[in-house]
């Protein structure tokens, strides 16, 4: 098998678990005016298709920012704002209307594509529009009036849901309606928070210049919770990009989140595939923002030893675990990661470094038998794997006499004690005759 071939075999499979993950469940997708400008955007249209025909139902609502600015300007009109919202007078509203009416057409022609050998052949998306947004006008805030700018009022989930149950995906334009026969403005990104709320979605996606929220050295920060994505969301507007893609997805992402979407991603616009190696690979492209639990996995501490020990004790009873005594749980509590659930440790898995070697043993791994048959093992390897790959490791191993089908499908392939660092070899245990195992990392 060739390099190339070999490369997207593995890609393959290692994006099916991402795959039966995401079968079902319903996205809402913000698509940006800036996106849409970009010249990436036919792309983003063809993982857009890729992810209907995999299952996933989506909701498209999409902003038209720089093309109504461009439209007021070859008007001669000039955007009028407060407090970051856009004053909408008459004039205004029909350019508008317009930009708005004629994105939504060029949309939906992209996406009704089928030409043979691109991405988009036999794709067949029945993509629907409607009045699905019910809004209200803004009023009047600070003696200004907003005019044709307005809000969300209310969103007729019920037929959104039939649409999607039937195998539609729904595109919404920021123009929402009123029980009175008027038509409002809306704020895109306010907008999808809200269809993203109220519809229950598993996920909300937006798209901005760079890959997701950087840090303050310029670097991808992969994952968020609410409250520190409202320090980078300061650190935006400290910096002056109240208007920016990102500092107003960020916020919408916050409170999506704090309003019960599990995840909210923010991938580039600019990064050709960036949406699907965010959805559909371990490290993904760019940040996503999570909801805050009272479960967390972390380093042990010292006043942690006791917890460990009523976890462990019951598994190397049963021999199942080596036995280990309080004074050396004490000395390696370091080397230990857990999970703790409303103050009670019910998971922990530690990591011993053969630095010389480049490996790096996984052990003592145990899941409170109530939590057993959830994803905690699969956090505990992860964090496991990925504070292994930070310390320079190229493989883990394990040792094992009871979980060997749960390692192999995980990555380990059984190896015999030649295998193992010199260090390690030397320790094994020939009576217990575990199952040697390793993972390459790299």
């Amino acid at each position: 098998m060739r390099d190339n071939d070999a490369a997207l075999v593995k890609a393959f499979r290692q994006s099916s678990p991402y795959v039966n993950l995401h079968r079902g469940s319903t996205f809402v997708v913000m698509l940006g005016g800036e996106a849409i400008a970009q010249e990436n955007f036919p792309n983003i249209i063809s993982d857009i298709a890729l992810l209907t025909s995999l299952g996933i139902r989506l909701v498209i609502v999409f902003g038209a920012r720089p093309q109504i600015d461009n439209g007021l300007a070859e008007a001669g009109l000039e955007g009028v704002f407060h407090k970051q919202t856009r004053v909408t007078d008459e004039t205004s509203f029909r350019i508008i209307k317009d930009v708005c009416g004629g994105l939504q057409m060029d949309i939906m022609a992209r996406l009704s594509m089928g030409l043979v050998n691109t991405p988009m052949q036999n794709a067949r998306i029945n993509v629907v529009t409607g009045n699905f947004v019910i809004a209200q006008p803004l009023g009047v805030d600070d003696g200004v009036d907003y005019l044709h700018s307005g809000r969300v009022r209310r969103i007729h989930t019920d037929t959104i849901h039939h649409q999607l149950s039937h195998g539609g995906t729904v595109l919404i334009s920021p123009i929402g309606f009123s029980v009175t026969g008027e038509s409002f403005n809306l704020s895109s990104e306010e907008l999808a928070k809200r269809l993203a709320i109220e519809l229950k979605a598993d996920k909300l996606i937006g798209f901005c210049s760079q890959r997701g929220v950087l840090d303050e050295s310029g670097v991808a920060m992969p994952e968020l919770f609410p409250e520190q994505a409202e320090a980078a969301l300061q650190r935006l507007l400290n910096e002056g990009d109240e208007m920016s893609g990102t500092a107003r997805y960020l916020r919408a992402a916050i409170a999506s989140c704090r309003g019960g979407v599990p995840r909210s991603h923010l991938v580039s616009y600019r990064e050709d595939g960036a949406l699907i190696q965010e959805l559909f690979t371990r490290d993904g492209l760019g940040t996503q923002i999570v909801s805050q639990s009272a479960e967390q996995a972390r380093q042990a501490r010292i006043d942690d030893i006791g917890g460990i020990l009523d976890l462990i004790r019951p598994l190397e009873e049963e021999g199942i675990l080596v036995r280990r005594s309080r004074e050396q749980l004490e000395m390696e509590v370091d080397q230990f990661t857990i999970i703790e659930k409303d103050g009670a440790i019910i998971g922990c898995a530690a990591l011993y470094p053969f630095p010389e070697e480049s490996m790096a043993e996984m052990a003592c791994v145990a899941i409170h038998p109530d939590y057993r048959r959830s994803s905690r093992g699969d956090m505990l390897l992860h964090k496991v794997e990925e504070q292994a790959k930070k310390r320079g490791m190229n493989a883990l191993f394990i040792l094992t006499t009871r979980s060997i089908h749960w390692f192999r499908e995980r990555g380990f392939e059984p190896v015999d004690v030649s295998a193992l660092p010199m260090g390690k070899q030397q320790l094994y245990n020939y009576q217990r005759r575990s199952k040697i195992m390793i993972k390459n990392l790299v």
